[in-house]
């Protein structure tokens, strides 16, 4: 009962001075507004920024680099343990392009319940070849299927489709960049030279865009076996082997253990793209400092209001505890002053953040970076809508506490007798 009575004093100050009690609502529902706006578009962006980079990324990707030995032959001859030993012009060792056992070694990984996928990788270097022209060439030999499925080829596909090269052995997904230089479309030949003069010519299957014109320019896809004949290699032949994880947090550690296990170069995805991840983490932290800083600036809203509400409302505190309010209870009613506007501003604010994630959401944004993109990226995670409520209560809690604690320790005597 008391509690009613207490909800119902609140609601009276609250509507008494309702030009005051909207502004405060307002700020804290403009706060929590661009709180949802503002990370739902942020961190939409760096979705989609991360899916140009990571999704293309395998997890850990394995393959033989060329560099010198870490043991040098003079290390080895003890006799020379003694002396001061020199060693100039070091060469890397003579080493294969391709993985050793490269398929028994994909049957192994493959088994491995830590990994989601293992798919093979050829490349091959050349020349695509239109008249005159002759520009550099990045043929990547893949399985377009497994391709498809880990690292979501189709989704740069701009014309024609990846299953087409499947069944094509003599088909090529030309990149747009090299497309457009060499003045050719969808169902026409490219020819492509390899690095020891034979021509080939493949068959226009597909046309992809990565959104990274220096790769488009360069790289294209063709069958694993078409890349395979290019250089004159049998079918075991296997330059690189690309992971996906079940969990990409682990592969640091994979990679580690697979260089040492199989004596090849493992490269992890963490530390292929750490710039990348370092500016998506930035611009995560501004867009929490900003957020929280306008939740705070709504705060000291409130607080000032509810502070002003104390000094216009002295005698009815005196009343109140003339009547045998104690003081307690007095803090309680302002207190749940503040929690109210905190309610009513922060599911305001919900509303008002959605409504407006939902608008950017459908205008639309077209770039030839990106021919996939047709509208702006938003992210509707539900625990912006959770952190954002719950900033908006602890928030208004803390500006009303104070003020709240300044009327509980009023005392009614001074104030009548100053009447």
């Amino acid at each position: 009962m008391k509690y009613v009575i207490i909800l119902s004093i609140s609601r009276k100050h609250l509507l008494s001075k309702k030009k005051q009690t909207i502004v405060a609502a307002l700020g804290v529902t403009f706060g929590i507004g661009a709180y949802i706006i503002m990370m739902s578009f942020m961190t939409g962006l760096n979705g989609l920024l991360d899916g140009l980079v990571l999704n293309r990324t395998p997890h850990v990707h394995l393959y033989n680099e060329m560099e010198p030995s870490a043991t040098q032959p003079i290390e080895r001859a003890t006799e020379f343990d003694d002396r001061r030993k020199f060693v100039s012009s070091v060469k890397p060792k003579q080493s294969q392009e391709r993985i050793h056992n490269a398929l028994a070694l994909l049957a192994h990984l493959n088994k491995q319940k830590y990994v989601k996928g293992a798919t093979p990788l050829v490349k091959a270097q050349g020349f695509y070849m239109a008249g005159s022209t002759r520009l550099n060439a990045s043929l990547m030999g893949v399985d377009v299927a497994k391709e498809a499925e880990f690292y979501k080829l189709d989704d740069y596909i701009v014309a024609g489709a990846s299953k087409n090269l499947s069944i094509n052995e003599n088909g090529i997904l030309l990149g747009k960049g090299v497309a457009d230089l060499l003045s050719v479309e969808l169902g026409d030949y490219v020819q492509v030279s390899t690095i020891s003069g034979e021509v080939f010519p493949l068959k226009i299957v597909g046309l992809y865009q990565s959104g990274l014109a220096d790769i488009d320019k360069v790289q294209s896809y063709v069958n694993i076996k078409t890349a395979q004949r290019l250089m004159g290699k049998s079918v075991d032949y296997i330059t690189d082997i690309n992971i996906k994880l079940h969990d990409m947090e682990m592969a640091p550690q994979i990679a580690i253990d697979l260089e040492n296990i199989y004596g090849v170069k493992a490269v992890d995805i963490q530390q292929a793209n750490a710039q990348f991840e370092t500016g998506s983490s930035i611009r995560n932290l501004i867009s929490y400092a900003v957020s929280i800083a306008l939740l705070v600036v709504a705060g000291f809203g409130i607080y000032n209001i509810l502070n002003m509400l104390i000094y216009e409302k002295m005698n009815d505190i005196a009343i109140l505890k003339a009547t045998g309010f104690s003081g307690k209870d007095v803090m309680q009613i302002f207190l749940s002053q503040a929690l109210i506007i905190g309610i009513i501003g922060g599911l305001l604010g919900l509303l008002f953040g959605f409504g407006v994630s939902v608008l950017i959401s459908r205008a639309p944004f077209e770039t030839e970076a990106l021919p996939t993109v047709k509208t702006m990226p938003v992210n509707f995670d539900y625990m912006y809508y959770i952190i954002g409520i719950i900033f908006a209560l602890i928030s208004t809690f803390l500006a009303g506490y104070l003020p709240a604690k300044k009327a509980q320790r009023i005392d009614p005597v001074e104030i009548i007798r100053g009447q």
